[in-house]
Parts: structure tokens; C-alpha cells; sequence
């Protein structure tokens, strides 16, 4: 093994931890665009939100939304594990209920819930996410759910 194997092996993982924080930023930053950086052409969210769209493209109305709801809303990364092509990721989503989210009109209230993911990439990129948030936590705190619809 030549010396130059663990630099390069560290600015591949310096790449793929900055490929992770800009897809939080992309919310914590007001700005959707940041996911072209982030992901692939061809990412796929697994699963998908309700109305979500495929690709980055289709994160960014959620993202939108989701600052119109919570102004003020951060991702705070707490672990960031990387491993060869993968990374896992426990954060926490915190802002105040000031617009509709899920159909939940604004309440006022801060909220903090709690986030899980796992990244897969493809080369320096996010190619695969799956996911857990905790909405029903979100929901707790909202003193409200999502109407469900009967179809």
C-alpha cells in the first residue's frame, strides 16, 4: 500500500461527509438547489413522502414545504458513521409550526423530532436514502394528525 492511498481514502470520505451535510443544509438552508450537489441524477428516496416525486427534483416541493411550515427549521447532524459506500446518519429536525404542514394548520409550537438514515453513494454522491423520521412524535407535539383520506 503507498502513502498516498490513506489521503485519498480520507478526501473520499471528506467528499461523501460533505455530500451528506449538503442534503441537510438543502433544508436548514432554505435552498432546494443544494440537493444537485448532494445526490445523484437518478437518487432514490426510499420511501418516498406523500406527493414526492422521484430524483432530487422531487425532494425539492417537500423541501419548500417544508420551510413554508417551519420557518425556521434546522437538521442538526448528530452522528455521521461512514463505512466503504455507505453512511448512517442520526439527526434531529427542530423549528416552529408557523404554516400548514400535511394539512395540520400552523400552531406555534416548537418541535424537535428525530431522524435516522442510510446513505448509499456512487462515487463522492448520494445514490440510495432510506429513511425513518419520527412524525408520530412530530404529530404529539402538533396536538394533531394528518387527515387521512378514505380512497
Amino acid at each position: 500500500m503507498s502513502s498516498s492511498n490513506p489521503i485519498s481514502h480520507d478526501s473520499h470520505d471528506q467528499a461523501r461527509r460533505h455530500a451528506v451535510e449538503l442534503l441537510y443544509r438543502a433544508f436548514s438552508d432554505h435552498d432546494p438547489d443544494l440537493m444537485d450537489l448532494a445526490v445523484t441524477a437518478d437518487w432514490d428516496d426510499i420511501p418516498l413522502a406523500p406527493g414526492q416525486g422521484p430524483g432530487p427534483e422531487g425532494l425539492k416541493p417537500i423541501i419548500r414545504s417544508v420551510v413554508e411550515a417551519l420557518p425556521d427549521v434546522h437538521i442538526a447532524v448528530h452522528d455521521i458513521l461512514l463505512s466503504d459506500d455507505r453512511a448512517a446518519v442520526r439527526a434531529e429536525i427542530t423549528g416552529t409550526h408557523r404554516g400548514p404542514l400535511f394539512g395540520i394548520a400552523a400552531t406555534g409550537r416548537k418541535v424537535s423530532f428525530r431522524i435516522h438514515e442510510f446513505h448509499e453513494f456512487e462515487g463522492t454522491r448520494i445514490k440510495r436514502t432510506w429513511h425513518l423520521e419520527d412524525w408520530f412524535g412530530l404529530f404529539l407535539q402538533l396536538g394533531a394528525f394528518p387527515a387521512f383520506g378514505n380512497d
